[in-house]
């Protein structure tokens, strides 16, 4: 096994850790290891809410999660002789949940999805569900059911939401400028266009004094994927995926964090995949001059590992660019997506599903989303694409009547007063 840089202690919370990450991105965070290149090591990682969720019957904690707090970055990682211009692999060699522990903390032979309330973050669906709603899922090797969701079962795709490297000051003034002109055309919107640098809650490292209060101050939230690769929430980066970052520091600083047991493409619900901590081991080398070199200047590109399921009967639903109220929109593939998920939502609710179970479903299992049509106008199409062998019933359509499943005590819910 390789040598675990960053070890957690699961009865202790994030910053109570031996070695401290992060939960903003800044150029400043010191580095918890320096690596060589062509070394593997192992990193624990903590759910992006640090235990905040909780294996149980209620919404309360997904109503009032805190925002300012996330994500729960392991690292950084600093990589000996990477500059600014060269690419970091990263190579997956495995990713689990927390190895042989059951508890109180998501990954301990559980983890959870949230419908974030509109008032707290929002979701892709946020108009037609602007509620808390939580399912906890129960892991039995790489299987997940949940008892907010019966009539259920499937292969998760083990993936890390989050990895990334750390921005330039140049890049960092970017995002915050480019970020904060667009919460400026409309800042009172609910859910926000975007999140500010915000001191509350933040963990830097090592930082202390000043030094911490000018980074708390400047330091870009985590919750966008953004041109260091960051919080990009693709279900398909499983053990064996290789992934190349842009570097734009010294040492790239790289970080990861964010696991998911699995997740349906989109993480339409925002907590959308199964969130929990675990552990992930990687393999980190260097391609000199490879930004320039491959034309990679702003995005991070990856080859996709080979463990997924190995679903081979799918139903699909479409959705085009028109919204609930019949009005046409221009080639709006966003919107194409939102009514392709709907659609599969109102299909599900036929076998007995609640919308919300079907919604938390849509976001936490291997679904497939697709932009199947951007050149037709006026209207966009996308689609959705259900592995059918992840159901109970057959819920492909037929001549007799649609069988039907016991809800069971359903997904909980809460609201804000």
């Amino acid at each position: 096994m390789p040598q675990n840089l960053f070890p957690l202690d699961s009865t202790k919370t994030f910053p109570e850790q031996e070695h401290v990450g992060h939960n903003r991105w800044h150029p400043d965070i010191p580095p918890v290891h320096t690596v060589q290149p062509g070394d593997s090591f192992r990193i624990d990682c903590r759910e992006w809410f640090d235990g905040d969720i909780h294996n149980d019957d209620s919404a309360d904690d997904i109503r009032d999660a805190p925002l300012n707090k996330v994500h729960a970055l392991s690292g950084p990682f600093r990589i000996e002789g990477a500059k600014p211009g060269d690419l970091l692999i990263v190579d997956i060699l495995d990713v689990g949940p927390i190895p042989q522990e059951e508890g109180p903390l998501a990954g301990q032979g559980w983890g959870y999805t949230g419908i974030f309330a509109k008032k707290n973050g929002g979701s892709f669906l946020t108009d037609q569900f602007p509620d808390a709603y939580k399912a906890v899922w129960d892991f039995k090797g790489q299987t997940a059911t949940s008892r907010h969701i019966p009539g259920v079962s499937f292969t998760g795709i083990i993936h890390p939401g989050l990895m990334g490297t750390a921005p330039s000051h140049e890049l960092l003034n970017t995002w915050n400028q480019r970020e904060a002109a667009l919460i400026a055309t409309d800042p009172e919107r609910v859910p926000p266009l975007a999140l500010p640098p915000e001191p509350d809650h933040a963990i830097l490292g090592t930082l202390t004094g000043a030094d911490f209060d000018r980074v708390a101050s400047e330091g870009a939230r985590t919750a966008p994927p953004r041109e260091n690769g960051g919080n990009q929430d693709i279900k398909n980066l499983s053990k064996g995926t290789r992934v190349f970052y842009p570097v734009f520091v010294d040492g790239a600083n790289f970080s990861v964090g964010d696991l998911h047991f699995s997740q349906g493409d989109g993480e339409i619900t925002f907590c959308g995949g199964i969130e929990m901590g675990g552990f992930i081991d990687v393999h980190v080398d260097i391609i000199k001059d490879g930004m320039a070199k491959y034309g990679v200047s702003e995005n991070a590109i990856f080859m996709p590992g080979n463990v997924e399921p190995n679903y081979s009967q799918w139903l699909a639903f479409s959705g085009t660019s028109v919204t609930l109220e019949g009005e046409q929109r221009y080639l709006d593939s966003q919107l194409a997506y939102q009514r392709a998920c709907l659609h599969a939502i109102d299909y599900l609710t036929t076998f007995g599903w609640s919308p919300e179970q079907a919604y938390l479903l849509l976001g936490a299992a291997p679904i497939e989303g697709r932009f199947s049509g951007v050149v037709d106008i006026p209207n966009a199409c996308a689609t959705v694409y259900l592995p059918t062998e992840i159901f109970d019933i057959d819920i492909r359509p037929g001549a007799g009547e649609p069988p039907r499943i016991d809800p069971g005590i359903g997904a909980p819910r809460s609201s804000f007063a």
